[in-house]
């Protein structure tokens, strides 16, 4: 008995030692599977840069030339910002600008709705393609320190969410229902009423 209590403790020692955290720093790591970082940060810019070209979409053409004010980007300005905002970071993490594109007066080339959404759904392809080959450890010169390429995609992530919010604002100011909560309105609307206990 006493021999069998021994080889329990034994081996529940053993276990314990192997799930430990020093023992596992000794064991060689396995490389992380692809996309952790990468994707979880595309999942991120996603979320709002499908949001913002879903509103490019909605917003009729007519209207983006409107701004709220004086000096305030316009519809069609915030779009344009955008777009630059995403070939800008994606070039910092490596990738090549597209060279038929005037970056310097980009927010101001256009108002043709059908040109922005096409400029609009080019740059975000870049960033995708750029966090799916990104190493998020690299390194790049930005300013007077190091910048690695995570905190580029996580500039990128912020960027798309910052004018996501412009332009949701810019369209419920117009009378226009951002399509997803129109979609959410029109499921509550056609969900069978809920039975009271």
């Amino acid at each position: 008995m006493k021999r069998i209590v021994v080889t329990l403790f034994s081996l529940t020692l053993a276990l314990a030692l192997s799930a430990s955290p020093a023992f596992a720093q000794a064991a060689p790591a396995a490389a992380p599977a692809p996309g952790d970082v990468r994707g979880e940060a595309w999942r991120n810019f996603d979320s709002a840069a499908s949001k913002v070209l879903r509103l490019a979409e909605a917003i009729p053409a007519e209207k983006y030339t409107w701004r709220p004010g004086e000096g305030v980007r316009s519809v069609s300005e915030v779009l344009l910002h955008a777009t630059n905002g995403n070939f800008n970071y994606s070039s910092r993490m490596g990738a090549t600008r597209p060279e038929n594109i005037d970056f310097q007066n980009l927010e101001k080339s256009t108002t043709d709705k059908t040109m922005i959404i096409d400029l609009l759904k080019r740059s975000i392809e870049t960033v995708k393609s750029t966090f799916e080959s990104a190493d998020p450890d690299k390194t790049r010169q930005a300013g007077n320190r190091q910048m690695t390429y995570r905190e580029v995609m996580f500039q990128a992530c912020a960027h798309a969410h910052e004018h996501l919010g412009q332009l949701i604002a810019y369209a419920r100011v117009n009378g226009i229902v951002p399509p997803w909560t129109e979609e959410t309105q029109q499921r509550q609307q056609q969900a069978p009423p809920k039975k009271q206990p």
